[in-house]
């Protein structure tokens, strides 16, 4: 008998759904603009089966994605595994083989060995492929229209490192797609591997260097020439898993840095410039840019960690109020013999998974979108937390005027990620939809929300009702049909 522990990672809002479905034509509150034409794609983490070993983190369910087909004012809804490795051989197993979160230790004899990836954290699209995306694997191909998974790629032989990011970057002048991959020699080492892919999906180059420490290294940034790595102390070691702790752990005796790799093949490691600063969190980019010879890098930043499941190194108790993350400007200068890194924060939101129109990707931009924790607004947590932070708002900044909006969703709501959707190709920056999912707590249900993406203070112009309970999600993308010729008939 199928039977999940009765823990918050399974329970209230978090009870498992593992729906794979096809609705045609959701139900609309509101107007969705018949401008729109493509596909939003997210990804949510989703247990197929009970955790092997009695519990778990969300970080470690196994990857569903979801596809929303917006079309002549209409939403259609399709869902489908991500059927990797792992999940394959559960399947044919009928019950859980893989152990705890990055603890290959902790697996069933059976599967020693085996690609231990879950294709949970993005959905991307580049060069009419689909990818499935968890940091600690290769990417996973797969079909943008029916979701069917054609499986992990390693392009054409070319990728030597054992992973690739959940955060890529599509560089809007080359059209390649930017990634890199760290533990690149296998879990805890300190190798980085940087790749170019071009629009047609050949890996072009990559470039080989170590980081100062292992550590998580979940998102970077691009600018026209440089690709710019945050380096945080949230760390591990083959003590921490064979003593069954956590995989990571964040170390506050630990500095940050910032390495700048200069984007073009045959980079040695002796050209990247290295910068240090205090111990601080940062998991997420907004993005990136250069003026002359400084380079601007914004990201959300807490003083400390806000990941209570990766608990302090030495176990000290967590604290929320130094783990709060505010959207941070990183500046350097490389015509200066700098060490450091110079930090100014640009606004008291608490917030996080930020995006940004992507046609500005590395280049000067004026608008940014974030999730936001607001404790001012009231919380009922009917139902449960979605996802352990009470992500109860979505927020605007617009870096030329200062200006920011909000948009509380309600007592009993929190949000996941929003992204951008252009009007058209060429129209000016900022002047477009924000799509995001709604979690409602208090019903288990889940809305998607369309909002004119410069006034969502106005509240969602649509909300379009989703006939599945949809878990916290992480991240997800936005393809024009235009892009993707293969939505045609869909």
């Amino acid at each position: 008998m199928t039977s999940f522990p009765n823990t918050p990672s399974f329970t209230g809002f978090n009870t498992p759904s593992r729906v794979e479905a096809d609705v045609q034509d959701l139900n609309v509150v509101g107007t969705v603009p018949t401008e729109i034409d493509g596909a939003f794609y997210r990804v949510q983490p989703e247990h197929q089966f009970p955790p092997l070993l009695g519990d778990d983190i969300a970080f470690n369910g196994d990857g569903m994605i979801s596809m929303f087909r917006i079309k002549g004012g209409k939403v259609d809804f399709h869902q489908r595994w991500a059927k990797t490795d792992k999940w394959k051989l559960e399947n044919e197993a009928g019950r859980a083989l893989f152990g705890a979160y990055r603890n290959p230790l902790t697996d069933d004899e059976s599967v020693k060995g085996r690609i231990r990836g879950t294709a949970n954290t993005n959905a991307y699209i580049h060069g009419g492929k689909l990818y499935g995306l968890k940091e600690d694997s290769p990417a996973l191909a797969m079909d943008p229209a029916t979701l069917e998974t054609e499986g992990y790629t390693d392009f054409g032989g070319k990728m030597k490192g054992e992973t690739f990011t959940a955060h890529p970057k599509t560089d809007p002048v080359t059209g390649n797609m930017c990634g890199f991959g760290y533990a690149s020699k296998g879990i805890l080492t300190r190798d980085m591997t940087y790749y170019e892919i071009s629009p047609q999906g050949e890996l072009l180059y990559d470039i080989w260097f170590e980081t100062p420490y292992y550590c998580m290294m979940h998102d970077f940034a691009i600018t026209e020439d440089y690709a710019l790595f945050s380096v945080m102390p949230m760390t591990s070691s083959w003590e921490r898993l064979k003593a069954g702790k956590p995989h990571f752990g964040f170390d506050t005796s630990m500095p940050s840095h910032l390495a700048v790799v200069p984007r073009k093949p045959g980079t040695a490691a002796d050209e990247i410039r290295w910068f240090k600063g205090e111990s601080c969190f940062t998991a997420h980019v907004m993005n990136a840019y250069q003026e002359g010879s400084k380079l601007i890098l914004d990201m959300p930043v807490a003083q400390n960690n806000m990941m209570p499941f990766f608990p302090d190194i030495n176990d000290k108790p967590f604290d929320p109020m130094a783990g709060r993350t505010f959207l941070t400007r990183w500046t350097v200068d490389l015509s200066q013999n700098e060490e450091e890194y110079r930090s100014e924060r640009l606004s008291d939101m608490i917030g996080e998974f930020p995006r940004y129109d992507e046609r500005y990707t590395g280049r000067k931009y004026r608008y940014g979108w974030m999730v936001v924790i607001d404790p001012s607004q009231p919380v009922e947590l009917k139902g449960g937390s979605a996802g352990g932070w009470v992500m109860n708002t979505l927020g605007m900044v617009d870096l030329e005027t200062g200006e920011e909006q909000k948009y509380w969703v309600g007592p009993t709501s929190s949000i996941q990620e929003p992204c951008f959707v252009p009007r058209s190709k060429d129209a000016p920056e900022g002047d477009g939809w924000i799509v995001m999912v709604c979690n409602r707590l208090d019903t288990h249900g889940s809305d998607l929300l369309i909002f004119e993406a410069t006034r969502i203070a106005d509240g969602p112009i649509a909300t379009v009702n989703i006939p599945v309970r949809l878990r916290f999600g992480l991240h997800g993308n936005w393809a024009s049909a235009e892009d993707l010729k293969v939505l045609e008939n869909i």
